[in-house]
């Protein structure tokens, strides 16, 4: 394979996350379900936005956020999203850019559709509650796929939660193409199952005939197969992918390829917010297989970067993270 620009390109939502703490009977009396993720509109981000308690607010969004922490761990990123050339979508690009990733989109332009926001609440037990309004990301299509870009990354990874509207699922389908042609791998996040429930057939085909590694949790698996048997679902993406990663929280994660079937323990962490958890385990994964480490060192790196994420509020790492990247190697 021949040198490129990137080890990674993300495709993803470009969404500013506002996360604060809350209790169980917050989330309750505003109707969201505790744990889960909501889409949600413009007015009812508001009246959830003014019942938050204070909190942090910065650039999101999944495959974001994993390429933020693959450019802090030391990799050579770029990032396509859509936002609206206003505050939150200037806030965006500066957040991104000042974490060392490439972004070229350029802003939606003359309409009154505003940037993406995820409004996360988060309980004593660090789980998340997530309301996410998608605003200007809906509006990103084919058109903003650069081939020359797509073509000059060594990863093209993309994000399950952007796969809603059908500019973008023809945008995925798009850079995965234009991706393979050029010898290079295409990486999938299936995100979220309520999702891969709303688009199961679409998300089969395009896991089976234009994806070489494909990220997802223990919930997310068997909904892409329709089974509660997670050793079945694991089976079943292991005939579909090249690699197949699959996270399970506290129970470590389980990488399957070919032959191999290699478990890694969760790294231990004082635990405050799980937002982000399973995007900087994607980075940590991608960045050490960009680099030629095993499957084995890549998922150590994935779970040292999952745990340094979930100490803290937000999905974006505090402080260098390339110390864990020297350490994975050295361990291969």
């Amino acid at each position: 394979m021949t040198a490129t620009r990137f080890d990674l390109l993300g495709i993803g939502n470009a969404i500013v996350d506002v996360v604060a703490p809350a209790h169980a009977p917050d989330i309750a009396s505003l109707g969201l379900n505790q744990g889960g993720m909501t889409l949600i509109d413009a007015a009812r981000a508001v009246s959830i936005y003014h019942a938050m308690a204070p909190g942090i607010e910065s650039s999101g969004g999944s495959v974001g956020n994993s390429c933020a922490v693959a450019a802090t761990l030391g990799a050579r990123v770029a990032f396509l999203g859509k936002v609206a050339d206003d505050v939150l979508g200037r806030v965006f690009r500066h957040d991104i850019e000042a974490a060392g990733v490439h972004f070229p989109t350029a802003p939606l332009d003359g309409s009154e559709i505003p940037t993406a926001r995820c409004l996360i609440m988060v309980t004593p037990d660090a789980q998340r509650t997530m309301s996410t309004y998608l605003g200007a990301c809906v509006a990103f299509s084919a058109a903003d796929v650069d081939p020359t870009l797509v073509a000059d990354a060594a990863v093209t990874y993309l994000e399950g939660y952007l796969f809603d509207p059908e500019p973008a699922q023809q945008a995925f389908r798009f850079a995965a193409r234009t991706a393979r042609a050029a010898g290079r791998r295409v990486a999938l996040s299936l995100s979220d199952p309520f999702c891969v429930g709303r688009h199961r057939a679409a998300f089969r085909e395009l896991v089976r005939d234009q994806t070489d590694i494909l990220f997802a949790n223990q919930a997310e698996i068997c909904s892409l197969y329709e089974t509660g048997d997670f050793f079945a679902a694991a089976a079943a993406a292991k005939q579909d992918v090249d690699i197949a990663v699959i996270t399970r929280g506290a129970a470590g994660s389980l990488v399957l390829a070919g032959s191999d079937a290699i478990e890694t323990a969760a790294e231990p962490a004082n635990v405050v917010d799980t937002t982000g958890a399973g995007d900087a385990y994607a980075a940590g994964f991608l960045v050490a297989f960009t680099q030629g480490q095993d499957l084995a060192a890549a998922a150590r790196l994935g779970a040292r970067a999952a745990a340094r994420v979930i100490e803290h509020y937000g999905a974006r790492p505090i402080g260098a993270l390339d110390g864990l990247n020297a350490a994975a190697a050295l361990e291969n």
